[in-house]
């Protein structure tokens, strides 16, 4: 607890000392930026985001089924589409607005074979391109008062970092930070109702976001990913039987700085599964806290994130998940840590800010991670160290246009081991990475 406590300090600190922020966040109230940005358009606009990716690793496909030592030491190369995303708006009036977003997932769907190398490389049929169409977002928001405006239809939680902040130029990778998306998540989006809004001015200015939201499925919480997997979705209909409750306040009594908390409570993710009678002795609570920052000035920006949850009953719904049917949908794989922790930084300087000359605009970056699903079991639980990851990446961001932006970078992972410099107890996972990734309105009326 002790040494939670110091990371939670440390990060603090530092946030408020070195900065964070994205090229393209406001640091103005909640209210006054949608009110600002929906006075861009008269009726209609229509745009959306996509990223592309290229990577170059030495090591193996599944970690636990390697060697003693962990992945084993093979070069391999992949290219995807991570996601290629169409988003809208639409005014009916000045105060009510509808929004939507829709995301192409890896390439699409269809059907295909995939090999699934946690279950020893069997072969499975899915319907399914390697990647999903989902609807990320579809809402209709009411602007009413700065401090109270409502918003109801399908939602992206502001859980964490990566998912209040998911479009690609908001991070300085070319992938989306793993302390968030090891096991949350991501994007997040369910539905329900919100409650969003802004107040006090000066030092005391804060927003906040308060939903309720159908809560996860424990159906799908599992070994590697902890809760990732039991967020709803596989059917025409979500559980509701146990919702989730969500809420997120900023505070910005600085200029260029916006520093917050978010909180996830599901009192039963069991009453949520696909049949009723899986978990009849079972009640599993999940409960996820999450700070983080973000800072941008004239030379730098920078961004820090800490979350740590909990599973009630973990070591019963291992039991009980690892008797799901081999027809499920979901992993079954075990056991289910009690808490999962993560926690990351990042850095980056604006080099054209710092030269007096023409200069591309370039940022080079650093950043570290901590991450593990299985940080703590219940008594009785075995947690395997091969999920416990310490993580530093660098590489420069090639902004060619404001909204469009070039990646490269380099990761090491240090597997087995809490440590920020030092090697691991197990093979280390190395990769370089190349992406290109945009933002935009392509139309507005």
């Amino acid at each position: 607890m002790n040494r939670f406590a110091t990371i939670t300090l440390s990060m603090l600190l530092g946030a408020t000392c070195a900065s964070a922020a994205v090229t393209n966040d406001h640091v103005g109230s909640v209210v006054a930026a949608q009110q600002a940005d929906t006075a861009g358009y008269r009726k209609f606009r229509f745009g959306g985001y996509g990223e592309i990716l290229g990577q170059f690793k030495d090591y193996g496909i599944n970690r636990l089924n390697g060697t003693p030592s962990g992945n084993e030491r093979v070069h391999r190369n992949s290219i995807s589409i991570p996601r290629f995303v169409l988003a809208l708006d639409y005014k009916f009036s000045p105060k009510w607005v509808l929004g939507a977003e829709i995301e192409f997932e890896a390439g699409g769907v269809g059907t295909e074979y995939e090999i699934e190398n946690s279950e020893n490389g069997e072969y499975e049929t899915e319907m399914e391109k390697g990647g999903e169409v989902a609807l990320e977002q579809f809402h209709i928001t009411y602007l009413g008062l700065p401090a109270v405006n409502v918003r109801v239809g399908h939602l992206i939680l502001p859980l964490g970092l990566v998912n209040a902040h998911h479009e690609p130029i908001n991070f300085f990778g070319a992938q989306r930070p793993q302390s968030e998306t090891a096991f949350l998540p991501s994007t997040w989006h369910e539905t329900g109702i919100e409650l969003f809004g802004s107040f006090g001015k000066g030092k005391a200015t804060f927003d906040y976001q308060a939903m309720v939201v159908a809560g996860l499925n424990a159906n799908g919480f599992e070994r590697d990913s902890w809760i990732a997997a039991g967020k709803q979705g596989f059917f025409e209909t979500d559980n509701f039987t146990s919702p989730a409750y969500v809420g997120r306040i900023d505070w910005r009594g600085i200029k260029g700085l916006r520093t917050g908390v978010s909180f996830y409570y599901c009192a039963n993710a069991a009453a949520n599964s696909d049949k009723p009678h899986t978990y009849s002795d079972i009640k599993v609570p999940v409960a996820i806290g999450t700070w983080d920052a973000q800072y941008s000035c004239r030379w730098l920006t920078a961004r820090a994130n800490l979350v740590y949850g909990y599973v009630g009953n973990a070591k019963a719904l291992s039991a009980a998940n690892k008797l799901l049917s081999n027809n499920s949908p979901y992993s079954r794989l075990t056991p289910i840590a009690k808490n999962a922790l993560s926690y990351g930084a990042e850095l980056g300087v604006k080099v054209k800010s710092l030269v007096q000359v023409k200069f591309p605009d370039i940022v080079p970056f650093a950043r570290y991670d901590y991450y593990n699903p299985q940080q703590r079991g219940c008594p009785g639980q075995t947690m395997d160290a091969r999920f416990q990851v310490s993580q530093w990446q660098a590489g420069i961001n090639w902004y060619a246009l404001p909204n469009l932006v070039v990646k490269a970078d380099y990761t090491t992972r240090q597997i087995g081991t809490s440590k920020v410099f030092g090697k691991g107890n197990y093979n280390s996972e190395n990769e370089w990475e190349i992406g290109v990734a945009y933002i935009g309105w392509f139309f507005r009326k």
